[in-house]
């Protein structure tokens, strides 16, 4: 066979098996490229660990520059930077008093995703095995709370 005629039946067969998986994923949806996109941003954002560690502190408050950068040991100026780009990914809100700016973490999903970054971090630090999926094993929901991983640290 040639080359070309090659590649079309690996093509022709592998939308086939796309269709047949996709057929048997009952419920399944791919997300929208603008979602992949968005959630891709978040992502990256979470990937540098002081990031993660102003997040972190400001899921426990509002907080101005000067006091995160004493939690995070990070000078202003560089927090003041980290701080900019998570608002632009919209991970943090500001509010204005006076000449002073204000940080917060924007909502409860920023919560959700460092609980879960994490636990995962946890587990794999310390090679704890996994624990059973709620969505999947349907169980309760509540059997595996979103900030159990420090109830598990601590044990």
């Amino acid at each position: 066979m040639e080359a070309e005629s090659v590649r079309k039946l690996q093509v022709v067969r592998s939308e086939k098996y796309a269709r047949r998986r996709a057929h048997q994923l009952s419920g399944f949806s791919m997300p929208s490229e603008k979602q992949a996109n968005l959630a891709a941003e978040s992502f990256q954002m979470l990937a540098d660990a002081t990031r993660v560690k102003l997040l972190w502190a400001l899921l426990q408050g509002e907080s101005s520059v000067t006091c995160l950068a004493e939690l995070v040991g990070a000078t202003p100026t560089a927090v003041s930077q980290h701080l900019a780009k998570l608002r632009l990914a919209r991970l943090v809100t500001t509010r204005r008093e006076g000449t002073f700016v204000y940080y917060s973490a924007a909502d409860v999903h920023v919560r959700r995703l460092l609980d879960e970054a994490l636990f995962h971090a946890d587990h794999t630090d310390r090679d704890l095995p996994d624990h059973p999926d709620p969505d999947r094993d349907s169980l309760p929901k509540s059997a595996v709370p979103a900030s159990s991983w420090r109830r598990e640290r601590q044990a």
